[in-house]
């Protein structure tokens, strides 16, 4: 992605979706918002306990408690399942080492219209989420190293699973935006933002933070002045 599309690329998609447990925006607010690995290094939870939460499909959420810090709730991966990933994974890569790529990163959607397929999803449909809005512009600016965009839902293999690989996550340097231009509308040319291991500032790009049930929002809970 060469500059003149990066601009583009802004002004198409200036604000970033982040869908979190309700509740638990004082959390990171206070400690960032943090990967699954980072959160489970945070909470100090040892190997054997970390391996089905970090290496494998995680059916439901999973909470976890420091005595320390408090609790947390790590997202279940229902939208994901081995068999798909089995027929979609490339470069040898072994479902395993799939779900340990994703639990590194924390994602956020590029648009709106994502953010509310994911609330809508019959799992989540019905409950109450913590949403972020964060500034893109600032965030890239500080987190570019960091960041890498990719095509697809990488967290889904229904209702078909994409191909994925090693090239599914690429530095905003080496993103083919240009190849993306030709074939989607504007918005969609990447569908996801993802951080290498965790944001500890992230109050500093969080514009807004609202309570949402599907596509309505039912509260605000921060909204920067």
């Amino acid at each position: 992605m060469i500059d003149s599309e990066l601009k583009e690329f802004l002004a198409d998609c200036p604000v970033l979706y982040h869908m979190a447990q309700r509740g638990s925006w004082p959390s990171i607010k206070k400690y960032g918002l943090l990967s699954t690995s980072a959160l489970l290094d945070l909470f100090d939870v040892e190997s054997e306990r970390r391996f089905p939460i970090e290496a494998a499909r995680r059916p439901e959420s999973v909470e976890i408690e420091h005595h320390d810090i408090g609790q947390a709730v790590i997202r279940d991966q229902k939208p994901m399942d081995n068999s798909g990933l089995a027929r979609c994974l490339k470069d040898g890569l072994t479902p395993e080492q799939w779900y340990r790529l994703l639990n590194g990163k924390v994602f956020f959607w590029l648009t709106r219209d994502r953010l509310v397929r994911l609330l809508e999803a019959r799992p989540y449909r019905s409950e109450q989420h913590d949403v972020l809005e964060v500034d893109s512009l600032s965030l890239i600016k500080s987190y570019r190293k960091s960041i890498s965009l990719c095509p697809i839902n990488s967290g889904a293999t229904k209702p078909f699973p994409h191909p994925r690989g090693r090239d599914s996550f690429l530095p905003i340097t080496d993103y083919p935006y240009s190849d993306w231009r030709t074939k989607r509308a504007r918005g969609e040319r990447a569908v996801e933002l993802t951080v290498e291991y965790g944001i500890q500032d992230i109050s500093k790009f969080v514009n807004k933070v609202t309570v949402m049930c599907g596509r309505e929002i039912e509260g605000v809970i921060y909204e920067r002045s």
